[in-house]
Protein backbone atom coordinates (compact mmCIF):
# COMPACT_ATOMS: atom_id res chain seq x y z
CA UNK A 1 0.00 0.00 0.00
CA UNK A 2 2.94 2.33 0.63
CA UNK A 3 4.02 2.03 -3.00
CA UNK A 4 0.81 3.64 -4.20
CA UNK A 5 1.80 6.87 -2.45
CA UNK A 6 5.21 6.72 -4.10
CA UNK A 7 3.58 6.25 -7.49
CA UNK A 8 1.26 9.19 -6.90
CA UNK A 9 4.18 11.35 -5.77
CA UNK A 10 6.23 10.45 -8.85
CA UNK A 11 3.28 11.14 -11.18
CA UNK A 12 2.66 14.49 -9.50
CA UNK A 13 6.35 15.40 -9.82
CA UNK A 14 6.50 14.48 -13.48
CA UNK A 15 3.30 16.39 -14.23
CA UNK A 16 4.61 19.43 -12.38
CA UNK A 17 7.96 19.33 -14.19
CA UNK A 18 6.32 19.03 -17.60
CA UNK A 19 4.27 22.14 -16.90
CA UNK A 20 6.93 24.14 -15.05
CA UNK A 21 10.02 23.59 -17.21
CA UNK A 22 8.79 25.38 -20.34
CA UNK A 23 7.78 28.40 -18.26
CA UNK A 24 11.18 28.65 -16.60
CA UNK A 25 13.47 27.66 -19.47
CA UNK A 26 11.85 29.58 -22.33
CA UNK A 27 11.80 33.24 -21.35
CA UNK A 28 11.72 34.98 -24.73
CA UNK A 29 9.39 34.67 -27.69
CA UNK A 30 9.89 31.63 -29.92
CA UNK A 31 10.80 32.86 -33.40
CA UNK A 32 11.65 29.59 -35.11
CA UNK A 33 8.75 28.81 -37.46
CA UNK A 34 9.35 25.06 -37.26
CA UNK A 35 9.11 25.04 -33.45
CA UNK A 36 6.08 27.36 -33.52
CA UNK A 37 4.23 25.15 -36.00
CA UNK A 38 5.16 22.05 -33.96
CA UNK A 39 3.78 23.61 -30.78
CA UNK A 40 0.67 24.78 -32.61
CA UNK A 41 -0.29 21.22 -33.60
CA UNK A 42 0.56 19.46 -30.30
CA UNK A 43 -2.96 19.81 -28.78
CA UNK A 44 -4.63 18.50 -31.95
CA UNK A 45 -2.31 15.51 -32.18
CA UNK A 46 -2.73 14.71 -28.50
CA UNK A 47 -6.51 14.83 -28.77
CA UNK A 48 -6.44 12.66 -31.90
CA UNK A 49 -4.21 10.06 -30.27
CA UNK A 50 -6.58 9.81 -27.32
CA UNK A 51 -9.80 9.70 -29.36
CA UNK A 52 -8.83 7.45 -32.30
CA UNK A 53 -8.57 4.15 -30.36
CA UNK A 54 -11.79 4.94 -28.50
CA UNK A 55 -13.66 5.39 -31.78
CA UNK A 56 -12.69 1.94 -32.97
CA UNK A 57 -13.33 0.13 -29.69
CA UNK A 58 -16.49 1.89 -28.47
CA UNK A 59 -18.81 -0.28 -30.52
CA UNK A 60 -19.57 -4.01 -30.66
CA UNK A 61 -17.23 -4.51 -33.62
CA UNK A 62 -14.23 -2.67 -34.97
CA UNK A 63 -15.89 -2.62 -38.39
CA UNK A 64 -18.76 -0.41 -37.24
CA UNK A 65 -16.31 1.89 -35.48
CA UNK A 66 -14.27 2.17 -38.67
CA UNK A 67 -17.40 2.91 -40.71
CA UNK A 68 -18.36 5.64 -38.24
CA UNK A 69 -14.84 7.08 -38.45
CA UNK A 70 -14.92 7.17 -42.25
CA UNK A 71 -18.43 8.63 -42.27
CA UNK A 72 -17.44 11.36 -39.83
CA UNK A 73 -14.20 12.13 -41.68
CA UNK A 74 -15.95 12.47 -45.05
CA UNK A 75 -18.69 14.72 -43.68
CA UNK A 76 -16.23 16.85 -41.72
CA UNK A 77 -14.05 17.22 -44.82
CA UNK A 78 -17.10 18.42 -46.73
CA UNK A 79 -17.64 21.14 -44.12
CA UNK A 80 -20.70 19.80 -42.34
CA UNK A 81 -21.47 20.95 -38.80
CA UNK A 82 -20.45 18.99 -35.73
CA UNK A 83 -24.08 18.07 -35.10
CA UNK A 84 -24.49 16.56 -38.55
CA UNK A 85 -21.15 14.74 -38.40
CA UNK A 86 -21.81 13.17 -35.00
CA UNK A 87 -25.42 12.28 -35.85
CA UNK A 88 -24.40 10.62 -39.11
CA UNK A 89 -21.65 8.65 -37.37
CA UNK A 90 -24.09 7.43 -34.71
CA UNK A 91 -26.66 6.47 -37.34
CA UNK A 92 -23.98 4.60 -39.33
CA UNK A 93 -22.97 2.62 -36.24
CA UNK A 94 -26.60 1.89 -35.34
CA UNK A 95 -27.50 0.65 -38.81
CA UNK A 96 -24.37 -1.44 -39.21
CA UNK A 97 -24.73 -3.01 -35.76
CA UNK A 98 -28.38 -3.73 -36.56
CA UNK A 99 -27.39 -5.36 -39.86
CA UNK A 100 -24.61 -7.38 -38.21
CA UNK A 101 -27.04 -8.63 -35.55
CA UNK A 102 -29.71 -9.43 -38.12
CA UNK A 103 -27.39 -11.34 -40.46
CA UNK A 104 -25.52 -13.04 -37.62
CA UNK A 105 -22.17 -11.31 -38.16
Amino acid sequence: MNRIYLYILVMAGVTYLIRMLPLTLIRKEIKNTYVKSFLYYVPYVTLSVMIFPAILTATESVISGAVALVTAAVLAYRGKSLFHVSTAACVAVFLLELALDFFGG
